[in-house]
């Protein structure tokens, strides 16, 4: 297919302004020049909802059209947006080095860095895009999935905790189910929370009480107390019922986490179901629910930001970033990324390799020329972007019979075997 198209800025400024916003969580810079350089105008603006409306009010007020700024989202992005202004982001990485341009120093100052924006977008014009936001959908469910991923993480964190607290007060509750945040594994610590009521167990007690809480697990009774006896011994008497508080206190809040993080998982299951774009996503091959929005709210719906396949790979810091100077010639690791997006690719690419031959060989070439795994799953993710934006550009699911790449493959695997 052909590569989407982009939409470029006019040559020239609406009615000859610019302006540039140098954005902070009290107050933000403003700038407007004109169309020789001059600035024409300058103020500062509280970040209220008051505030935000004097500033779209000045900048119409002076003719202002076009706005840059260093973020792309946020209520002072929403608010030039419902006032009907061009936003074009610059990084903050871009607006680094631009100070040069006008000072050796390269010094910081919120005035100055508001002057680099937006006389950056006055000469600049041909390298620069206009932001087209993602739908509402897009962005209530990368809300949702990301307020996931950081509850995951404070439940990974709490539950370290607790293995550390348990390896001194209660060492057989750790090991003796799968996984210690498990619904079973919580049940049994709310109820045994330290050494002195889980010695009141026998087989036939303990058997009892798993019946109860409907365990089917693939451990016996009898392997379980056994393991329970076999164990170091935890702490007892006052220093055991001691220990006990701290134990229930880690287990309120692990509990609580696995609570909300299941809540926030069927909020974005609902939300994938609901979304346009859900088939594109979920019919990669071991997306699921959560790796499928994931990837989904990360890439976004507006088709304009990514014009081809290799923008989408840059950003998600799965392309190397190659310098060259005379003879020198330099492939490094890329910094200046969407972290979440390349979190998400890689996670996915990962995983894909499990149930698709291609990606298993991609991976496993990538290892055999000796890169190592981070690596090569970047370079799985690389090949797996151009895949997944083709599919993205066109609205339409994953077909593996569809997949040139993999039939050859198939094809190769089906001559070699007869």
């Amino acid at each position: 297919m052909q590569y989407a198209p982009h939409t470029p800025l006019p040559a020239s400024a609406p009615n000859g302004v610019t302006a540039g916003i140098d954005w902070a969580s009290a107050d933000h810079a403003c700038c407007v020049v004109d169309a020789a350089g001059k600035v024409v105008k300058r103020f500062t603006v509280n970040h209220t909802g008051t505030g935000l409306t004097e500033l779209t009010r000045r900048l119409a007020k002076a003719g202002v059209a076009e706005v840059a700024i260093e973020r792309g989202d946020g209520p002072i992005v929403e608010a030039l947006l419902a006032a009907d202004l061009t936003v074009v982001v610059i990084s903050p990485n871009q607006v680094k080095n631009l100070r040069s341009r006008y000072g050796a120093a390269g010094n910081k100052d919120d005035r100055f860095d508001a002057f680099v924006l937006a006389d950056t977008l006055r000469t600049d014009r041909a390298r620069l895009r206009p932001l087209t936001p993602d739908s509402p959908a897009t962005t209530t469910l990368r809300s949702t999935v990301r307020a996931r991923r950081d509850l995951v993480a404070h439940r990974v964190a709490v539950c370290n905790q607790l293995r550390a607290h348990l390896a001194t007060a209660f060492p057989a509750a750790v090991g003796l189910f799968a996984d210690l945040d498990s619904p079973i594994s919580l049940a049994f610590l709310t109820r045994f929370d330290c050494q002195d009521r889980a010695d009141w167990l026998s087989e036939r007690r303990l058997a009892a009480w798993l019946a109860s809480v409907g365990y089917c697990g693939r451990k016996t009774p009898a392997a379980l107390l056994a393991h329970l006896k076999a164990a170091p011994h935890g702490a007892t008497g006052a220093d055991g019922t001691t220990r006990a508080h701290i134990t229930r206190a880690l287990l309120a809040v692990l509990t609580s986490l696995v609570e909300q993080i299941k809540t926030l998982e069927a909020q974005i299951s609902e939300q994938l179901a609901l979304h346009a774009d859900a088939q594109t996503f979920t019919s990669l091959p071991r997306s699921g629910t959560v790796r499928a929005a994931r990837l989904l709210a990360e890439i976004g719906d507006c088709r304009a930001r990514f014009p081809d396949p290799a923008s989408l790979a840059c950003l998600a810091g799965v392309a190397p970033s190659t310098r060259q100077s005379g003879k020198h010639k330099s492939v490094a690791f890329r910094w200046a990324v969407n972290k979440q997006l390349r979190d998400a690719v890689c996670d996915f690419a990962a995983d894909s390799r499990r149930a698709n031959p291609w990606a298993a060989k991609l991976y496993a070439d990538a290892i055999a020329r000796g890169k190592d795994h981070p690596h090569a799953t970047r370079i799985l993710a690389r090949a797996w972007l151009y895949v997944i934006w083709h599919c993205w550009q066109d609205g339409v699911a994953y077909d593996p019979a569809k997949h040139g790449a993999l039939q050859a493959l198939l094809r190769q695997d089906q001559q070699a075997a007869a």
